[in-house]
C-alpha cells in the first residue's frame, strides 16, 4: 500500500511560531503533520522519491534555460542530530547533478581576512540548482556567542546581517529552508554510546564532542536566542524534532516537496521547430 504525506501539513506543523523561543517546550520524539507508523514513514520518504526528483530536475532545466531560482536547504543542529544522515536519506533522493552541498568547517586563514559571510556567498547555489548547507553562517552565532570568539556588539551585528543577507537572497529567487535538527540530550548520550561501542563508527567520533556536550545548557540559550531573532516572514525556521531518524528524513523531505510545490518549476518551452528537427532526423542519412 502507498504511503503518503501532506507535506505541506508537515511544513505548517514544522513552521516556527513567532515570538520567544523555549527548546526545552519543543519535543524532540514527536511526528508533527504526520500520524503513521515508523514503516509508515519510511514507505512515505520512498514515494517522494518520484515526485522530488522530476520537480527538480524541471527547476534543473528552468536554470538551464534562463530561470533565475533557487533553493537553499541549511541544516544545523547539535552533534549527532543527523545532519548527515539527513542529507544521505533525503537529499539523495534527487539527481546529484542538480545539488551543491557545502560542510562549513573553521574558517581558513583566507575566510577570516573577510566578513563571515564572505565564505557563505561563495558557496550559494546557483540557478537551477538545491544548495545543501551542512552547519552555515549560523555557526557565527552559535558557537561564536558559546565559546565567546566574538564579542557582544559584533554577535548583535550579525543577526542583522544574516536577516539581510537572507532577505536579498530571497528576493533574488532563492527559496532558503532553515532546519533546526532538535535532539534531546539523552537521545545524544545513546548516539555517542553507538559510536563508541562500533568499530566502524570510531570515524565519526570525535573526542571534542563531549567537551560540546558539556555546554548544551549555552547551546540550547543560543539557538534560542538565534532562532527567535532570526526567522523571518520571507525566511522562516524549521523546528525538526531529531531523536526518530525516520521522521526526521521525512520532515525535511515535505519541506523540501513543499518548497518545489510552491515554485512550480516548468519544463522549458522549445526555441526551436520541433517538427522541423524530428523530420531531419527522419531523412538523415545513415552514419
Amino acid at each position: 500500500m502507498t504511503a503518503r504525506v501532506d507535506t505541506a501539513e508537515v511544513a505548517a506543523a514544522l513552521r516556527l511560531a513567532p515570538g520567544p523561543v523555549r527548546l526545552a517546550d519543543l519535543a524532540t520524539d514527536t511526528t508533527p503533520g504526520f500520524d503513521g507508523s515508523k514503516e509508515d514513514g519510511r514507505k512515505a520518504l520512498a514515494d517522494l522519491g518520484g515526485p522530488l526528483a522530476d520537480r527538480q530536475e524541471r527547476l534543473f532545466a528552468e536554470g538551464i534555460s534562463g530561470g533565475q531560482r533557487s533553493i537553499l536547504l541549511v541544516l544545523q543542529g547539535m552533534d549527532t542530530s543527523g545532519k548527515g544522515g539527513t542529507l544521505r536519506s533525503t537529499v539523495g533522493l534527487v539527481d546529484p547533478q542538480g545539488l551543491r552541498i557545502t560542510s562549513f568547517k573553521a574558517p581558513t586563514a583566507e575566510e577570516r581576512k573577510h566578513d563571515f559571510l564572505w565564505r557563505v556567498a561563495n558557496a550559494l547555489p546557483s540557478v537551477g540548482l538545491i544548495g545543501v548547507f551542512d552547519r552555515s553562517h549560523y555557526e557565527d552565532v552559535l558557537i561564536a556567542r558559546v565559546r565567546k570568539l566574538a564579542d557582544e556588539a559584533e554577535i548583535e551585528r550579525r543577526y542583522e546581517a544574516i536577516n539581510a543577507f537572507e532577505a536579498e537572497q530571497a528576493a533574488s529567487g532563492t527559496t532558503i529552508i532553515k532546519c533546526m535538527l532538535h535532539i534531546s540530550p539523552e537521545k545524544q548520550r545513546e548516539r555517542l554510546f553507538k559510536r563508541l561501542d562500533n568499530p566502524e563508527k570510531h570515524w565519526k567520533y570525535n573526542p571534542a564532542d563531549l567537551d560540546e556536550r558539556a555546554l548544551w545548557p549555552a547551546y540550547h540559550e543560543a539557538y534560542e536566542i538565534a532562532l527567535e531573532r532570526t526567522s523571518t516572514e520571507a525566511v522562516p525556521w524549521h523546528v525538526v524534532p531529531a531523536d526518530r531518524k525516520w521522521y526526521r528524513n521525512l520532515a525535511v523531505g515535505a519541506l523540501l516537496h513543499d518548497a518545489l510545490v510552491r515554485l512550480d518549476p516548468q519544463w522549458p518551452v522549445a526555441v526551436f521547430d520541433v517538427a522541423t528537427e524530428r523530420q531531419r532526423l527522419v531523412e538523415e542519412r545513415p552514419l
